[in-house]
């Protein structure tokens, strides 16, 4: 292969992903390749001019490379299409510039308007030309076939701005590299969610994936990209040439190429954002969060404290872990099954034992504890803290928080806690006028602040 398709079938920086085989470089070409007519949209015709016409609608007169530049099909479809809405008297010519067809501007004419409304009563769908279901699915497959090589340097490194015990990677670069679920768990306050974000950079840095702006199915589109999610990769022309089927032919810019999204909910998650959310004013349907996620990561923070239990997360997933694939419904009862293929991580400050059963456990194959630090690694926290903040390190100090506020009422050591007493300091010695530092007294203060009780 050369060197080009060896960096793009690679992550950037590492060696993160095997290169794919010829027959999947094959498989990607075909389905990245541009349509060259309305027969190879593999798009009922009425949904791919209705987005025409609400685009001539809103904006009046329109030349083709706006056009083309909405719904991201090359200009002579936009001008195939234009030519059949003319000849049907449903456009015209407003004006024409000088250099050919692809210069001129057209509008609507009143029977034009008249579909416009129609089309803008079915939906008001503007934007990229949606990708046929089924190919959705193909690309996926393809693209999440792969097993991932995130290297234990790699992984250490994600993790080095935390305090953890010596081997703690291995217990997550295994399930990177499969991508199956992770059940983060443990004690509050010891940097479960920043271990998950970690991840999310790792998988981020894999190598790049492609995903369509929109699917279509049954004549209904289904928007999939969200610009929070979704960071798009630039490629350069000699890089694009790898995924032509020929070098003729552009690829088809209804698929961005993006880094392997990641999504994250908290306490704020609802049943309804992992079904497809059919708008009723816009009239076309948003894709759910692991819709979304597929290829990535998906995120789930604060398990247990979501308006939905845990028992409802169990019934709608449970056959989506098993198997992979998921089950959408459209709002006329129609079920869509869709790839279910991105690493899933719950994490948790209660029991998991509390909060689902055997059976769901089961299928979360990498549950890994995140402990409370000891009074070695709380050291180590305390330093590395102090250093940041521009504290200056003090044995006695430390020995009497040690003493004092945790052994003498029986409190728990928290990896967060250095951090956040030590910003109390910094900001009671900004508030004297005088520079950091540390004594018993002011560590007394700090403490009286931070903590309520033995809490």
């Amino acid at each position: 292969m050369s060197d080009t398709t060896d960096l793009l079938d690679r992550a950037p920086n590492s060696d993160q992903a095997p290169p794919r085989t010829s027959t999947q470089l094959d498989t990607l070409k075909s389905l990245l390749k541009a349509p060259e007519s309305l027969a190879e949209l593999d798009v009922p015709p009425g949904v791919m001019m209705d987005i025409l016409f609400r685009v001539l609608f809103q904006e009046g007169e329109v030349n083709i490379r706006r056009l083309a530049s909405i719904t991201h099909l090359e200009l002579a479809l936009v001008d195939e299409m234009l030519n059949k809405m003319q000849a049907d008297q449903l456009v015209e010519i407003a004006s024409a510039g000088s250099m050919g067809r692809f210069t001129y501007t057209y509008a609507l004419t009143d029977a034009g308007r008249r579909r416009a409304r129609d089309a803008m009563e079915r939906s008001q769908y503007i934007g990229p030309a949606p990708i046929p279901i089924d190919k959705y699915t193909a690309m996926v497959l393809l693209q999440t076939g792969r097993k991932l090589r995130i290297r234990p340097a790699e992984v250490r490194a994600a993790l080095h701005a935390l305090i953890l015990p010596e081997h703690f990677h291995r217990r997550l670069g295994p399930a990177l590299n499969t991508s199956t679920s992770i059940f983060l768990y443990g004690p509050p306050g010891n940097g479960k969610t920043t271990i998950a974000e970690a991840v999310a950079e790792l998988i981020a840095g894999a190598d790049p994936i492609w995903i369509p702006y929109a699917i279509t199915t049954g004549g209904y589109i289904i928007s999939i990209y969200d610009p929070q999610l979704f960071h798009e990769i630039s490629l350069n022309k000699e890089q694009l040439k790898v995924f032509k089927a020929d070098p003729r032919h552009e690829v088809d810019r209804r698929w961005g190429l993006f880094e392997r999204p990641t999504v994250m909910v908290g306490g704020e998650l609802q049943l309804d954002a992992l079904d497809l959310r059919y708008d009723e004013v816009t009239k076309f349907y948003e894709a759910p969060l692991q819709l979304k996620a597929n290829g990535g990561m998906f995120l789930i923070d604060d398990f247990g404290r979501q308006l939905i239990s845990p028992a409802q997360l169990l019934n709608r997933w449970i056959v989506p872990l098993e198997s992979g694939y998921d089950f959408l419904r459209l709002r006329t009862g129609q079920s869509l099954q869709v790839p279910f293929r991105q690493l899933i991580v719950f994490a948790t400050n209660l029991n998991p034992l509390d909060l689902v059963d055997d059976a769901f456990l089961r299928r979360i194959q990498m549950k890994v504890r995140v402990d409370s630090p000891d009074e070695r690694m709380f050291y180590q926290i305390w330093t590395m803290s102090a250093q940041e903040l521009g504290v200056p390190l003090d044995r006695e100090s430390f020995s009497y928080l040690l003493k004092r506020w945790y052994r003498e009422t029986g409190r728990t050591l928290q990896a967060v806690h250095p951090r956040d007493i030590l910003r109390i300091v910094v900001a009671m010695c900004e508030y004297e006028g005088v520079p950091p530092q540390l004594n018993p007294s002011i560590v007394d203060e700090a403490c009286d602040s931070y903590f309520v009780g033995n809490a």
